[in-house]
């Protein structure tokens, strides 16, 4: 990572935009809600100023901890939040940035050169939707504290003594999330917090960040000095490559441009964009910059080498970007992204400078190492002949409208309703089911697909495969998003696409399946909220006519022990299958808008979820068997 140079960090250079007042009453402009998502942005803006220090050269150490009652512990070794006077405002720097929206030292490009805290509302709304608030700085060789309660400072900010011998510059702010403003069941998820940091330390390298969690003694440590070529040997690491990781870094204008590229015989792509740190899921244009520049890049290179004849298309941009893993981070002075969240970054100079560092060096790349470079090409070659075979067998499923161009007699049960929103496909293990299902629905808005057996996985597949399976041609045409180049998740038919599946293992294989599938080829579908999976009770308990219903093993296990001696006289049957329900009794527990379950499929980690189905579902063996092996112990009602 290139140490950025900065000038003074005073109070002098703290500028205030406006006030805190509205934070309170309006999370959801801030941290994007009250949710658990929203919830766990409160670490990520605190660590994020941890981070801006980093960038900055001042920090190499961030210790975050998250304790027995929630509250949580951010600490590094930057410089400390200045304390001195900040002249607008006649009070302490520290005490302007922690309780004044749109504080902070990233607005004129003196305190931070670079930064991922644009709006500089991070730390301040975080105090403001917070129970308590304690922040503490070393610096200039004391320490200070200040205290906050809902935002407000309960005192001026105070020098509690001389620092020790040893004890460095620094900052911590430790805070308890206010449960008036959050969801009463959200709290903090370790697992979603590994994978933050993980991203974080990887495009901020030689930075260790160590994450503890004391509700159940969990802790873990990052530290990559090999930055994003770490990254994607990390992400490649169950798949097979076509080359070494091609890594550059370059500074242009003050934009720093780092991208590391490697090819994998996989078929999907697996890109990730950063912005100062910051994963901007929706892209931008830094990630537009880098498949234009690998599009050219490929094409003149194959032209030049006459891998392509005279004769032959040029690829197209899905044709080089099969197989391909790729991280490309930016670290840009004055950022402007779409929204407060951070998601998309649209810096019109960054694709260009993108496009120039990549058409430059990865042209080069390919020149001194022509073995990968025949590699890459030919990898484009077959999937520009796989994707005209596709297309020639999409033109096939693609209905005219409402399932003209494909008859699915007996298959597709479907709705009544017209209107997307109502409507909703159940997608059915087996004819048995499907049959009690048809029988169970309430045809006004519930439609049903029944699948015949296990559709293909399509982590081994290329989309012309794909097309060929008639389970998977049914289930496209039924969705009528089409798929690949004539993808439109604008045609979707129904709002609610529930997997239901059988509660043993060739079930949950089969939910598996469709979610590789929904995932790598209609991820839309996830991420607008439409795919859920039904929640079929596992056992029914009943003596007479009086039955219920259980969905675990704990929630038999609580009954029974509640029945005491009376447990003899109840019977207990455990439901293999969804086929055993007569159609009331699925209807009742399963399809029943007013007393079923559905489980809504959602992706907190992008990256991490493509790492875990190329591990469970790709050629690659010996990474599953130890996924197995390490996690056997955990596996319950497993039918054998």
């Amino acid at each position: 990572m290139a140490k950025q140079a900065v000038k003074s960090y005073q109070g002098s250079d703290i500028q205030v935009l406006e006030g805190l007042e509205a934070v309170r009453r309006r999370p959801g402009m801030y941290v994007g809600g009250t949710d658990v998502k929203a919830l766990h942005h409160l670490i990520y803006e605190v660590v994020d100023n941890s981070i801006d220090e980093a960038l900055a050269g001042s920090c190499d150490r961030i210790t975050v901890t998250i304790h027995a009652d929630s509250s949580v512990t951010v600490e590094d070794n930057g410089r400390g939040i200045p304390v001195d006077e900040q002249p607008a405002m006649k009070k302490s720097a520290l005490e302007v940035v922690m309780t004044m929206l749109h504080a902070g030292g990233k607005f004129d490009g003196g305190g931070y050169k670079v930064s991922g805290g644009l709006h500089g509302v991070g730390v301040s709304a975080v105090n403001a939707l917070s129970e308590w608030c304690r922040a503490e700085v070393r610096r200039e060789g004391s320490f200070y504290l200040q205290e906050y309660e809902r935002g407000k400072p309960l005192a001026k900010v105070k020098k509690v003594r001389k620092l020790k011998t040893g004890e460095g510059s620094g900052t911590t702010i430790a805070f308890k999330f206010d449960k008036q403003i959050f969801k009463e069941e959200v709290d903090f998820r370790f697992e979603t917090l590994v994978h933050r940091f993980r991203e974080m330390a990887f495009v901020t390298r030689a930075v260790t960040i160590k994450l503890t969690d004391e509700r159940d003694d969990r802790e873990m440590t990052f530290y990559f000095d090999g930055g994003i070529t770490s990254f994607v040997r990390y992400l490649n690491r169950n798949r097979e490559t076509l080359h070494d990781v091609m890594h550059h870094e370059e500074e242009i204008d003050d934009v720093v441009v780092d991208v590391a590229i490697q090819y994998t015989d996989a078929y999907s792509e697996s890109v990730y964009a950063f912005a100062n740190t910051i994963n901007t899921v929706d892209g931008g244009t830094h990630l537009t910059g880098l498949r234009a520049a690998l599009t050219r890049t490929i094409n003149d290179y194959a032209r030049k080498s006459s891998l392509l004849k005279d004769n032959d298309t040029n690829f197209s941009g899905d044709d080089t970007r099969e197989g391909l893993t790729a991280i490309v981070s930016v670290k840009v002075p004055e950022p402007q992204f779409e929204s407060q969240t951070k998601v998309k970054l649209m810096n019109a100079e960054v694709q260009t400078y993108v496009q120039q560092v990549v058409n430059e060096r990865f042209a080069t790349f390919l020149e001194e190492n022509p073995a990968a470079g025949r590699a890459i090409v030919g990898k484009c070659l077959t999937s520009a002949r796989a994707r005209d075979a596709a297309r020639k067998a999409r033109d096939l499923v693609i209905r005219k409208s409402a399932l003209e161009s494909l008859t699915l007699p007996g298959k597709l049960a479907d709705c009544s309703a017209r209107d997307p929103e109502s409507s909703e496909l159940y997608i059915v293990e087996g004819d048995s089911a499907g049959g009690s299902a048809k029988q169970g629905r309430d045809r006004h808005f519930q439609a049903i697909l029944p699948l015949r057996g296990k559709i293909l996985n399509t982590e081994r597949a290329r989309l012309d495969r794909i097309l060929g399976n008639n389970e998977v041609k049914a289930l496209i045409s039924a969705l009528g998003t089409g798929i690949g180049d004539g993808y439109n998740i604008e045609g979707l038919r129904y709002h609610r696409v529930i997997i239901m599946t059988d509660a043993d293992v060739d079930g949950s294989h089969i939910r598996t399946l469709l979610l590789t599938f929904f995932f790598r080829y209609m991820p839309e579908l996830i991420d607008g909220g439409y795919l859920y999976i039904a929640q079929p009770p596992l056992y029914s308990m009943g003596s007479g006519k009086k039955i219920e219903y259980f969905y675990t093993e704990k929630e038999k296990e609580a009954e029974l022990k509640k029945l005491g001696e009376k447990a003899e006289k109840v019977s207990v049957q455990r439901y293999k299958g969804l086929g055993e329900m007569n159609p009331d009794q699925l209807w009742i527990t399963t399809m029943d808008p007013a007393n079923r379950n559905l489980l809504q499929v959602g992706i907190d980690d992008a990256t991490e979820a493509d790492r875990t189905f190329d591990m469970l579902m790709g050629a690659a063996v010996p990474p599953r068997k130890r996924f197995i092996q390490t996690h056997a112990r955990e596996v319950r009602n497993l039918d054998v």
